[in-house]
């Protein structure tokens, strides 16, 4: 089996009427994903950050679903739920 699972860190910011999504970051380590979040909500601007693991079977080409690690200031509540 080809799993791989890859931790990753997504920041939002605040734009006009709502929060988006920047551009995510790779971590090498749930503890580096965590730490690089909590990072990225202390930024100037940066209304939050998740930091997320995701398991990924290459030979199949599935994702598993999305585990939230931590998240830091303000995510949105779809970012916080499992993926379906």
């Amino acid at each position: 089996m080809a799993e791989i699972t890859c931790f990753m860190v997504v920041p939002f910011d605040y734009v006009d009427d709502g929060i988006v999504a920047g551009e995510p970051i790779g971590c090498p380590s749930p503890t580096a994903a965590i730490h690089t979040a909590q990072g990225q909500w202390k930024l100037f601007g940066h209304a939050g950050a998740v930091a997320f693991s995701r398991t990924s079977d290459f030979e199949k080409g599935k994702f598993d679903h999305r585990h939230v690690l931590r998240w830091f200031g303000q995510v949105p509540d779809d970012y916080l739920k499992a993926d379906k």
